[in-house]
Order: structure tokens, then C-alpha cells, then sequence
């Protein structure tokens, strides 16, 4: 039962958290003039099962698999994203670092209720307990990321999926206040790790439009494919290895 509801906790909560951040990347666009082509709830490389909803150019769809969710800017005859491309570095910017600001406002919603619940607080005296808990988040995972990239802390406080899933089933096994919690903190390290200036990631995004407008002209679609492609084959053999390590843990 314990696994069940460890594997249901991490696919709802993480399936949530990604939402939100896609949710964000959907906006900015919007509000960008950049169209998104779908919106899709379900793993990105998983087959298409359904179009619940249509809304301008965007397609609203679920995927096989249940966990997470993805915006895509390609359409048939537009695999480039041409018009996502061609937006201004300002726009871009702001279209890619839309998911994780998105996911750091979730944490700190998420945490009011759960100060409330916890302290008996004001809604007032929770909001400023929120924000100094999403600061600590932050400057911790910093820190702890400064470490890693500086050789002073290994990979032991990373966790991957099986990881999270664990930690996730505790949590929803010990109350609504400490799922909320966990939920938060979920969010927040999602939004955070998204802003790392790593190839794949959002940061790294940025970082290559802080290099476009600096030199003001485009790297070109192969430039942004090899070195997307790049980090996330990087990122792949990271979670590879972190997963193994917490599947160890969790057999011991």
C-alpha cells in the first residue's frame, strides 16, 4: 500500500508542479504574441490520446503517460519554431523564464495555507512566514548547487524520481499540512533548477539570448538543437545515476 501511495503522490504532485511551470511558459507566450501549437498534460514523448479543448492555435491534449506536462511551439510544417525564434530577446526571455517564476509564486501560495494550518497564523503573519520560507528554499538550493559546481558537496542531497517519489508518499502519509509543505518545496526547486545556466534547461535559454543580444544576431535553430540536445543527454545520465543511487538507498 505504502508504494501505491508513494507512486500516486509523486505522479499527482510532480504531474502538478510541471502544470504550473508549463502554465507559465503558456502565458508569456501569449502575452508575447509567440503562439503555442499545444498543451499537453502527460509525458512529451508519449503518444497522444485525446484533444480535450481547442483555444486559438493551441490544442489542449493528454498523453499515455499520466506524469508531468509540456507547451510545445511547433506545428506541422514549423518543427523550428520559427515564430518563437523570431520573437525579440526580450520576449524569449521572458517566455522561458515564465515557467520557473511561475513555479517559485506556486510555492509561496502553497505555503500560506499550510503556515495557517501549522501556526494558527494571519493571513498577513503566513504570507511573510511564506516568503521567508521560499528565501531560505532559495538561497539553499543555491548554495547547495554552488557546492556541487565547486566540488564541496556531492549528489547526496539530489534526489531523483524514485527519490522524490519516497519523500513524496511520507509526506502525503503524515497529514495534509506537510503534503502542502512538500508540495511547496517541490515547486520551488523545480522553478530554481530551471534557472541553473545549464544547455536544456531555461537558464541556459537565457543565457543563449543574453549571447544573441550581445552580439546582436541569432546562434541559429542547429546551434540551439546541439547544445539543447547536449544538456539534456548530460541531464539524462545525471538522473541515470541519482536514480540508481536511490534505488540502492532504498534497497539497504
Amino acid at each position: 500500500m505504502s508504494l501505491i501511495v508513494s507512486l500516486l503522490a509523486f505522479i499527482i504532485l510532480m504531474s502538478l508542479v510541471v502544470l504550473v511551470h508549463e502554465f507559465g511558459h503558456f502565458l508569456a507566450a501569449r502575452k508575447a504574441g509567440v503562439p503555442v501549437y499545444e498543451f499537453s498534460v502527460g509525458f512529451p514523448f508519449s503518444p497522444r490520446i485525446a484533444t480535450f479543448y481547442r483555444h486559438k492555435e493551441t490544442e489542449f491534449t493528454f498523453r499515455l503517460l499520466p506524469l508531468g506536462g509540456f507547451v510545445s511551439f511547433s506545428t506541422d510544417g514549423d518543427e523550428n519554431a520559427h515564430k518563437l525564434f523570431g520573437a525579440s530577446p526580450l520576449a524569449r526571455a521572458s517566455i522561458m523564464a515564465g515557467g520557473p517564476l511561475f513555479n517559485v509564486f506556486f510555492g509561496f501560495l502553497v505555503f500560506i495555507p499550510a503556515f495557517m494550518a501549522k501556526d494558527g497564523s494571519t493571513l498577513l503573519q503566513a504570507a511573510q512566514s511564506s516568503a521567508n520560507a521560499v528565501w531560505m528554499v532559495i538561497a539553499g538550493t543555491f548554495s547547495m548547487f554552488g557546492h556541487l559546481l565547486t566540488g564541496q558537496g556531492g549528489t547526496e542531497s539530489i534526489s531523483g524520481p524514485v527519490g522524490i517519489a519516497a519523500m513524496a508518499g511520507q509526506a502525503a502519509s503524515q497529514g495534509v499540512i506537510d503534503l502542502l509543505f512538500f508540495t511547496g518545496v517541490l515547486s520551488l526547486s523545480l522553478g530554481i533548477m530551471n534557472l541553473m545556466p545549464f544547455p536544456g534547461l531555461d537558464g541556459g535559454q537565457l543565457v543563449m539570448v543574453l549571447i544573441e543580444a550581445i552580439r546582436n544576431r541569432p546562434l541559429g535553430t542547429k546551434a540551439y538543437q546541439v547544445i539543447n540536445v547536449t544538456g539534456l543527454m548530460l541531464l539524462i545520465g545525471l538522473s541515470i545515476v541519482i536514480t540508481w543511487r536511490d534505488i540502492v538507498m532504498l534497497v539497504s
